[in-house]
C-alpha cells in the first residue's frame, strides 16, 4: 500500500465529513416525512438534542455542610436514598405461602423467547454491576439464547435469585430546584442486563396470567397496553366536562405520592401479587429477586459504599412499573367518584353543587388517605392541589 500524501489525506476527510453530514440530514429528513407514522421516534430524536446533562452537586448535608468531592457526594446521596425506604415487615409474606393452586405448574421459557429479547437490547445503553454490555450480548444473542433459556428456567422453577441480579449501581439525575439537595435527584438503577432480559420474559407471562383472570386495574392509564398520558387526560376530562354541560359545580382534586417507587413496601407488593392469580413459580422468584437488593451510587466513575434496598420497585427495572400497578390496584374510592391514575399521579372529581356533595368528595379523599396509611405510603402535601 503505498504512502498518502497530506493533500490527499486532507481530501479523504473532507469527504468522510461531507457524507457524514449527508447521512444526519438524511435521517432528519426521514424522521421529518414520517412523524404522522412513527412521532415517537421523531420526538426522541428532538429530545436527545434538545437535553442537557446536568452535573450533581455541590450538596448540602442537614448539618449545613457542603460536599464538593465525588467520592463524598456518592456516600452522601446513597445514605439519602436509603434513607427514604420503608422498613422490612418480616411477617408479612416471609414464608411464600400458596394460595391459588398453581404451584407445581412449571414455566417454560424457549430459547426463541430469548432470542428474540436479547435482539432487542439497545446496544448503546450502560451495562449493570456485572459489566456485561448489552450490545456483546445483542450481538451474540443466538450462540447465547440457549444456555440463558437453561439458566432462566433453572432460575424461575427453583426460586433462586443469582446475587448479581439482586444489585445496582445508582445513577442520580437531577429533576429540578437546588442542585444543593439531594431530595431532587431521582434514583435510575443501572442492573444487570441479562437479568432484565428475564424480566421482560416474565413480565409477558405476568401480563397474560392478569388479562386472563380480569385482575387488570380498569382505571390506571401509565404502563398499560392501549393507554397512554392521552387516554388518561381524555377520560377524566370527558367525565368533567359532561358534568360542566350540563350546568354543575365540579371539584377536583390532584395527588401524587411522595418517593413512590422507593418506598413501596415489599411485603404487601407480595400480598397483592398473590391474589392477582398469576403462577406461583413467578411469584416466589419476585419475591426472591426483591429480597435481599443492595445498591451503590456510581458518580462519575467514583463507587459508594453498598446500601441494603428494603423497599421500592427501583426505576429502571422492567418489572419495576407493572409491580407498581398492582400495588395501587386497590387504590379507589367508595362512592363511585371520577378517579384516574397515571403511574402514581392520582386526578379525583365530583360535583360539587350542594354540601353533601361536598362531604362525598370529602369522605372519597378520606378513603384515598386511608388506603396510603395501611399500605405505609405518603401522599405529597406539597403537590396537592384542589381546582373549583
Amino acid at each position: 500500500m503505498g504512502e498518502i500524501s497530506k493533500e490527499g489525506y486532507l481530501f479523504e476527510v473532507r469527504t468522510c465529513r461531507d457524507k457524514v453530514r449527508q447521512a444526519k440530514s438524511q435521517v432528519q429528513l426521514d424522521l421529518a416525512k414520517g412523524i404522522k407514522t412513527n412521532s415517537k421516534r421523531f420526538y426522541s430524536h428532538v429530545n436527545k438534542k434538545k437535553t442537557k446533562k446536568e452535573e450533581v452537586g455541590p450538596l448540602n448535608t442537614e448539618d449545613g455542610v457542603e460536599i464538593k468531592d465525588t467520592l463524598g457526594m456518592a456516600q452522601y446521596l446513597n445514605k439519602y436514598f436509603a434513607s427514604v425506604f420503608n422498613k422490612t415487615k418480616e411477617d408479612i409474606r416471609e414464608n411464600g405461602s400458596v394460595t391459588n393452586g398453581n404451584e407445581d405448574m412449571e414455566v417454560d421459557i424457549t430459547i426463541s423467547e430469548v432470542e428474540a429479547k436479547l435482539e432487542q437490547l439497545n446496544g448503546t445503553k450502560s451495562g449493570g454491576p456485572d459489566n456485561l454490555h448489552p450490545r456483546i450480548l445483542k450481538e451474540l444473542a443466538h450462540e447465547i439464547a440457549s444456555p440463558l433459556a437453561r439458566i432462566f428456567n433453572e432460575s424461575v422453577n427453583s426460586g433462586v435469585v443469582l446475587y448479581d441480579w439482586r444489585i445496582a449501581n445508582i445513577v442520580p439525575i437531577f429533576k429540578k430546584g437546588k442542585k444543593s439537595d439531594p431530595g431532587n435527584y431521582r434514583p435510575v438503577s443501572l442492573t444487570s442486563v441479562v437479568c432484565k432480559v428475564l424480566e421482560k420474559v416474565l413480565k409477558e407471562k405476568v401480563v397474560k396470567d392478569i388479562e386472563v383472570n380480569g385482575k387488570w386495574d380498569k382505571i390506571q392509564h401509565c404502563f398499560t397496553k392501549g393507554r397512554s398520558c392521552q387516554t388518561n387526560l381524555i377520560s377524566f376530562f370527558e367525565k368533567v366536562t359532561d358534568f360542566l354541560d350540563k350546568g354543575n359545580a365540579v371539584d377536583l382534586i390532584y395527588l401524587d405520592f411522595s418517593k413512590a417507587f422507593n418506598t413501596v413496601p415489599h411485603g404487601e407488593v407480595l400480598v397483592k401479587l398473590d391474589k392477582m392469580g398469576i403462577n406461583m413459580k413467578i411469584e416466589r422468584w419476585i419475591r426472591n429477586w426483591l429480597k435481599g437488593r443492595l445498591q451503590r451510587v456510581l458518580l462519575k466513575g467514583e463507587l459508594s459504599g453498598w446500601r441494603e434496598v428494603t423497599s421500592g420497585v427501583p426505576q429502571g427495572l422492567v418489572l419495576g412499573p407493572i409491580l407498581f400497578n398492582l400495588f395501587i390496584t386497590d387504590l379507589c374510592t367508595k362512592s363511585g367518584s371520577v378517579l384516574i391514575k397515571f403511574v402514581d399521579d392520582t386526578k379525583l372529581g365530583d360535583i360539587a353543587n350542594l354540601e353533601k356533595d361536598r362531604d362525598i368528595l370529602q369522605e372519597d379523599l378520606d378513603d384515598l388517605v386511608n388506603w396510603s396509611n395501611s399500605n405505609r405510603m405518603k401522599f405529597n402535601s406539597e403537590n396537592v392541589r384542589l381546582c373549583i
